[in-house]
């Protein structure tokens, strides 16, 4: 009778976990499985997001993704963006040996995992969050934060909201934006988003290893090539800078605005926000803001600003490298000083409103004010200038 009464309650058991399993339209499983043609796909519980295959533009490849249900064509995350499927026999489930998420072709070679092998779960189910995240679990376990995997840490060419873009310091990881290759094609482009982290934390857009364009740095209270976006009231700007993380989120100001960040093919990074009972998306912000935006526009010594005449203009002190080149606004080779310095006689200007010079060579001390920083570049004629570093300490060139 007692092997009865335990045969039944593991029944139930098992028949409430397959209910759970089968009728959660946010849930994967390794029973519930998304396969390419049958026109399933994985719903988020509020309807914000959907999960399924799809072909971009008029390619013919096959691809898992995640994007907006109310406008489809916008895809935020692509699984096996390097690796498509070129038929409709897709696969994509849970491996019942491996606690992974798996996406399998006709043949059922894997051709893409999510590699999530440092913590185990009993029943691991794939869940679509509201807020776009795609996370690997155990069934019975309902904390977000302990999960077996998560696709905001594997971002493709989009943030969203509550994504995290910089470095877990502890383990060197990185979470950074990747342009797709072309409207018709998500395999890698040429442009990644990235925080920078050498000197004061700053975003940048990379072509390659090239800096192509940079946004500016914290400086405490803002980015400081953003002020402008400020004027837009859309958005937040979140840093987290301590021993254990470097990183930059974002949170809208608005409830009724939905907003995303993406750098598209051409290495442009768009804030572009979708108004409430609306299905189009419209450019808030865009990056390159202007041509000052360019990385290193007006070369040494030189400032540019969008409503200058002309546009790059040499420092206090400092005169065109070839005056014939700047007159035909070739501003390459820069500015160079008039006449040597002496640094013993106190020269020097202020020059207030603009970003911080890039930290290739810098010393930074944030146990030194402003004031203490001053002190310290006049001291030395190999320092060249000082400034904030943030709100309350300083740094020098």
């Amino acid at each position: 009778m007692e092997a009865s009464y335990l045969l039944i309650f593991y029944s139930l058991v098992s028949l409430s976990i397959f209910f759970q399993l089968s009728t959660a339209a946010d849930t994967l499983s390794s029973i519930w499985s998304l396969k390419d043609g049958s026109k399933n796909t994985v719903l988020s519980a509020g309807q914000t997001f959907e999960l399924g295959f799809f072909s971009p533009g008029n390619s013919k490849n096959r691809y898992i993704g995640i994007w907006y249900k109310r406008t489809p064509d916008v895809i935020v995350w692509v699984a096996n963006r390097n690796n498509p499927l070129t038929d409709s026999y897709g696969e994509f489930t849970i491996s019942n040996n491996s606690n992974q998420l798996v996406l399998l072709n006709r043949s059922k070679t894997v051709v893409w995992s999510s590699n999530s092998l440092e913590r185990v779960a009993k029943i691991p189910v794939a869940q679509l969050l509201d807020s776009g995240n795609l996370l690997l679990r155990d069934i019975e376990n309902q904390n977000s934060e302990l999960y077996l995997w998560q696709s905001f840490d594997y971002p493709s060419n989009t943030l969203l909201e509550g994504m995290k873009l910089g470095w877990d310091l502890r383990s060197g990881f990185e979470r950074y934006l990747t342009s797709w290759k072309s409207d018709d094609d998500p395999s890698n482009g040429n442009y990644t988003q990235r925080m920078d982290i050498k000197g004061l934390p700053q975003l940048i857009v990379f072509m390659g290893s090239t800096k192509k364009y940079r946004v500016g740095t914290w400086n405490g209270v803002e980015i400081s090539g953003l002020n402008v976006v400020s004027n837009y009231s859309v958005h937040n700007v979140v840093p987290v800078f301590d021993e254990k993380e470097a990183y930059f989120m974002y949170e809208p100001s608005l409830n009724s605005v939905v907003t995303r960040i993406t750098l598209n093919s051409a290495g442009h990074t768009q804030l572009l926000t979708l108004q409430n009972g609306s299905n189009q998306w419209g450019v808030t912000y865009p990056v390159p803001y202007d041509q000052c935006d360019n990385y290193g526009y007006c070369s040494a010594n030189a400032v540019c600003s969008v409503n200058g005449d002309p546009i790059c203009q040499c420092l206090e002190g400092f005169v065109p490298r070839s005056q014939e080149e700047w007159e035909v606004l070739n501003w390459s080779r820069g500015c160079e000083r008039k006449t040597t310095l002496e640094c013993d006689k106190g020269e020097g200007f202020v020059k207030r409103g603009v970003k911080l010079p890039d930290f290739l060579e810098f010393w930074l001390d944030k146990n030194l004010s402003l004031d203490e920083c001053k002190e310290e570049c006049l001291k030395n004629c190999s320092c060249i200038a000082y400034a904030n570093s943030d709100i309350r300490n300083g740094v020098v060139w």
